[in-house]
């Protein structure tokens, strides 16, 4: 009983990690830079970021939890629903980097729909395994759209400097 609780406690929190770790390492470029981008009107406030995803790490957590536990942990069963939720997150965690530490809008861009791709396939993979988690990721995947959309308009509205200009 205390293992399966430390499992759901690492699977929950998994998520934060890389999460975490991508807002601490561009944490200066965000105010500095990323205001002074041309954003959309629809553009959330920059402080609605963390709470939102908070509860959706949260949520995808807890949802890769019990798929885990419905396939019997790491058995073969389990290799292409949780490779598919894992690419899907390493993608998650990649786009923070790219758009604010590199400031590379295109490769952001290519990096979220990417993500839009595996998030779907991951959520369709576990349809059937659990309809609790497939719902788990639903308001991720709303999010997902929206921030999509969100890459797309800054990329578009803020054309990438050539190098030897200043910001």
């Amino acid at each position: 009983q205390g293992r399966m609780w430390a499992y759901t406690v690492g699977f929950t929190v998994l998520p934060h990690v890389g999460g975490f770790l991508g807002w601490f390492i561009n944490r200066k470029a965000i105010p500095v830079w990323y205001e002074k981008l041309k954003k959309p009107s629809w553009c959330p406030p920059r402080k609605m970021f963390p709470v939102a995803w908070t509860v959706l790490y949260t949520g995808m957590g807890y949802a890769s939890y019990l798929i885990w536990n419905d396939l019997g942990g790491c058995s073969s069963k389990a290799l292409v629903p949780l490779g598919l939720y894992g690419a899907q997150l390493a993608l998650n965690w990649a786009w923070p980097p790219l758009f604010f530490g590199a400031r590379n809008l295109k490769m952001a861009l290519i990096d979220i729909l990417c993500l839009d791709v595996l998030a779907i396939g991951t959520m369709c993979s576990w349809y059937r395994i659990n309809k609790i988690a497939t719902l788990l990721m639903v308001p991720y995947l709303g999010w997902l759209a929206m921030a999509t959309c969100l890459t797309i308009h800054i990329w578009k509205d803020n054309p990438e400097q050539k190098p030897g200009k200043s910001e």
